[in-house]
């Protein structure tokens, strides 16, 4: 496959670490599609610094507010369509993460990003992390991308493992691929790599 989609089930979930996780493990290069916010710390530069081999894309729309990008791109005069997006041309195998949920808004017309993913036609790795709703938020986000006939790849545990919630994902969606990185306090190449390491470790 060229291309392998990084999306969470809400914010702060880390699709930043875990896209560079999946960047080191599968040498991958990565493209980030919308920054919206804080331009002096790009999630590409945190991808890049802290992986081996990553080449960067570069973002097709940087957005100069850190909030949702249908509003970020309307305080900076900009609409954002779908043609906006096309795919560029990937030279290697390339991780494209998106910002927020799949539901994330790009316009006011309704343009989200899970239209963008059933445009695409490429894989999606689902990123969550245990917490109180998680589960609700989890089976919410795969539901909404089995309804679009999405490919997902797997889903990958951003912490430690939750085996009550796992049960769950696995009576609604029995063939899912569920790993897990280890959540980082501290990110160094050093940390992205053992991560990564024990990320393949999983696809055995």
């Amino acid at each position: 496959m060229s291309a392998i989609v990084v999306t969470g089930i809400g914010t702060e979930v880390g699709k930043t670490v875990v896209s560079a996780v999946l960047c080191e493990a599968l040498k991958a290069d990565y493209w980030k599609p919308v920054q919206a916010g804080d331009l002096h710390a790009l999630d590409s530069e945190f991808v890049k610094s802290h992986t081996s081999e990553t080449n960067i894309l570069p973002a097709n729309i940087l957005l100069n507010h850190a909030m949702s990008p249908h509003e970020a791109a309307r305080l900076d005069g900009i609409e954002l369509t779908e043609a906006d997006f096309d795919l560029p041309d990937f030279s290697k195998q390339t991780i494209i993460e998106g910002a927020g949920g799949v539901m994330v808004p790009l316009n006011d017309e309704g343009l989200c990003y899970i239209d963008l993913f059933q445009f695409w036609e490429l894989p999606v790795y689902v990123v969550t992390k245990h917490y109180l709703g998680s589960i609700n938020h989890t089976l919410l986000t795969l539901n909404a991308l089995m309804s679009r006939e999405i490919k997902i790849a797997g889903l990958i545990v951003n912490g430690e493992r939750n085996e009550a919630s796992e049960r769950i994902y696995r009576a609604h969606f029995s063939d899912l691929q569920i790993t897990t990185i280890p959540e980082l306090t501290e990110f160094s190449k050093e940390s992205i790599q053992q991560a990564a390491k024990l990320w393949i470790e999983q696809q055995a």
